[in-house]
């Protein structure tokens, strides 16, 4: 079973019953209890579980069970909320958005309750019609679908990461990393660095891929900056190294920076700034002498060899945010509809010369 799957179903049995033994747990999915010990550790880290003796809680049913960690001279609270959050992943770029709305949630006196669509579209529906009916007081989601249904439900909703549809869907608050933002930032400090001959490798298929785009085309023409290739924007799709839909465009890009054709990218997401860059090395092409990198995400650029410099969205904000904003609207479904642009930061290190 892969690692997503099994911290799913971990998540999925806490949200059940509160609490889980490794031992049982391992022995139910029929890996080892080391490998369930690895994985708990992983989603503690990330502020999801909270790890005890031989299993794991939910945070918030662990608290209910350290009363030594209350305050006994705070003031008695409200009614607890609920807040439902439908994510479509708990390992990539997500966990920082969960965690900035878990200690929001927290600071307003509200329960988060999370779960993980795995970017499928009915098991998204299916999880919030579950949550609606053991009674949230409000959703966040981020959809893999369409999302014009969400105006319809019978709670508040807030869409996170992605931007509206169209015009119809004004009666739905949003909070969004501006993209666009991101990758203009992203081509101002290449061409600041002197880099003129940009190119961007981007996974097409990701729902923030049409927006780095925009933002990246500003940013050229905004520089002055002339297209180093016939199509500047190569795309990946939704493939990995070994299938000719990711290594066309890769091979296409490492030679046009072999020929001197290309000074510098921004790769679209991590992972693929790090293949890029180890192809880069195995060519013996320097870096940032032969070419400067950037990469979009930041979820592990910092960690290569030769650190990436990258374009972080502010995710623990967005989560926060979010949270603040439904909130508000529980409080006050009468009041002004909002979309959120939160703006992403550049963080320099030695791939762009940082």
């Amino acid at each position: 079973m892969h690692a997503e799957h099994r911290h799913q179903a971990i998540l999925r049995r806490l949200r059940e019953e509160g609490s889980l033994r490794v031992s049982d747990f391992a022995a139910e999915l029929g890996v080892s209890p080391v490998t369930i010990r690895r994985d708990v550790e992983i989603l503690a880290d990330r502020g999801l579980v909270a790890r005890v003796h031989g299993g794991a809680m939910l945070p918030e049913t662990w608290a209910e069970t350290a009363p030594a960690d209350a305050d006994p001279a705070a003031p008695a609270r409200g009614r607890e909320r609920v807040i439902g959050l439908i994510v479509p992943s708990a390992d990539y770029y997500y966990p920082e958005v969960i965690k900035g709305a878990r200690e929001a949630a927290a600071a307003r006196n509200a329960r988060l309750v999370l779960d993980i669509s795995g970017y499928d579209a009915d098991e998204e529906r299916a999880q919030v019609d579950r949550m609606i009916g053991d009674g949230v007081d409000g959703l966040l989601v981020v959809p893999t679908g369409p999302r014009g249904w969400y105006e319809h439900l019978p709670v508040p909703v807030v869409i996170v990461e992605r931007r509206p549809e169209s015009d119809e869907m004004a009666g739905i608050d949003h909070v969004v990393s501006d993209h666009v933002h991101g990758a203009r930032l992203a081509v101002r400090h290449l061409a600041e660095a002197g880099r003129t001959r940009l190119a961007l490798l981007v996974r097409g298929t990701s729902p923030t891929a049409q927006w780095i785009i925009e933002g990246f085309e500003a940013g050229v023409r905004a520089a002055g900056l002339e297209a180093p290739l016939p199509a500047s924007v190569l795309d990946t799709g939704d493939a990995g190294p070994g299938s000719p839909e990711y290594d066309d465009p890769v091979e296409e890009l490492l030679d046009a920076v072999a020929a001197g054709r290309v000074d510098a990218v921004i790769a679209h997401p991590d992972n693929h700034a790090l293949a890029l860059l180890r192809r880069l090395r195995a060519r013996s092409v320097q870096v940032p002498g032969g070419v400067a990198i950037v990469a979009y995400d930041d979820e592990v650029a910092g960690l290569a060899d030769i650190p990436l410099s990258a374009i972080a969205p502010a995710k623990h904000e967005v989560g926060a945010s979010a949270v603040e904003l439904l909130v508000r609207r529980i409080e006050q479904p009468d009041a002004p509809r909002h979309r959120l642009f939160v703006l992403p930061r550049l963080r320099v290190r030695s791939s762009s010369g940082g």
